[in-house]
């Protein structure tokens, strides 16, 4: 069953709106972060890692954003259209404003931890008057980014893309992508996550997510009750991650669909989630069953943590193809949805 109806005749498959940041990830990992002494740079953030993936994969992607006027913002956007991603809606930021870092530390195959610099972070500077509404009207979907609506002006930015995507009938994906940094308190994520969820077409998100976007609806829900919680508003498909326990799709019709993660050798344990979105949007974008979407998203996530990089080492269809048919060879069909 096909969940949503994407508008065939649109030119972009998917436009994105949020972080476009700087990665450097350790060469000498598995030691503290304060032992590496040297780094790899990626281009990286969670919408920007989605828009990398779903272009290699063959979609046709857009993006809305700010980056810093300086050489890494040249170094993001070159990357982007190297991809083939179109920059037309990424602009500069005028007040010396910097595009956000982030330092990866990779202790061991399974520990892994974070570390942003984001104070006066460019991306968080997108402003209402960067959202274009016939930009947003070609494209078959958008999807918005949680750490967008972290600050003004970029959360007006965001509500507004929200608005004039149901104006124009555009399907809303909310990533929920929560980041503790620039937040101020529960009560305020919990405001701006729920406006969004309840206009989308389809949410992703961790249990932790969820339990934030929700508190001040309903506290220590189930996962069931949040797939009928957001149903009951707009959603077609709710995504809740479980890491290595896997994920569920629920969708609209009652129905539940549960996915494994792939058997692999882990190299660190981020990365997965843009890797696994990227391509279960794809299996959507393609008409895919559900479990069939699923897998994919699956495959790919794994194929991400076992490397090294994010955006970098986004896979093609023809690469994600080849790990499930040789997990399958090797560990069973139903390896990923036993």
């Amino acid at each position: 069953m096909q969940y949503i109806q994407f508008d065939q005749s649109k030119p972009y498959d998917l436009i994105l709106l949020g972080r476009v940041a700087v990665d450097f990830n350790p060469v000498d990992y598995y030691c503290p972060l304060n032992e590496s002494t040297t780094f790899k740079r990626y281009l990286g953030g969670s919408p920007a890692n989605i828009a990398v993936g779903l272009a290699r994969l063959g979609k046709k992607v857009g993006f809305f954003a700010r980056v810093s006027d300086d050489q890494l913002g040249t170094f993001v956007t070159d990357f982007f259209e190297n991809e083939g991603i179109d920059t037309s809606h990424i602009k500069r930021c005028t007040n010396g404003e910097k595009i956000g870092l982030t330092f990866t530390e990779i202790k061991s195959e399974t520990e892994s931890s974070i570390l942003m610099y984001r104070n006066e972070a460019a991306d968080l500077k997108l402003d209402v008057a960067d959202i274009d509404e016939d930009y947003i009207k070609q494209a078959k979907a958008i999807l918005i980014s949680g750490t967008a609506l972290a600050e003004s002006p970029s959360r007006e930015a965001a509500l507004k893309a929200v608005a004039l995507a149901k104006r124009n009938g555009v399907p809303i994906i909310f990533d929920i992508d929560y980041r503790a940094y620039n937040w101020k308190n529960k009560d305020e994520i919990a405001i701006y996550y729920s406006a969004v969820a309840k206009e989308a077409d389809i949410i992703l998100g961790s249990r932790e997510e969820y339990d934030l976007t929700q508190s001040l609806i309903k506290p220590g829900m189930t996962d069931a009750e949040t797939a009928a919680l957001w149903h009951g508003c707009n959603a077609k498909i709710v995504i809740i991650k479980h890491g290595k326990d896997g994920s569920t799709a629920y969708t609209n019709d009652g129905e539940s669909y549960s996915i494994k993660p792939f058997p692999v050798k882990l190299l660190k344990s981020f990365g997965g989630g843009d890797g696994y979105a990227s391509a279960f949007l794809y299996g959507l974008f393609e008409g895919y069953d559900m479990m069939d979407a699923l897998e994919f998203g699956s495959a790919s996530a794994a194929m991400l943590v076992a490397s090294h990089a994010c955006s970098q080492d986004m896979p093609t269809v023809e690469a994600v193809k080849e790990f499930i048919r040789k997990e399958k060879e090797e560990y069973g069909e139903m390896v990923a949805r036993g």
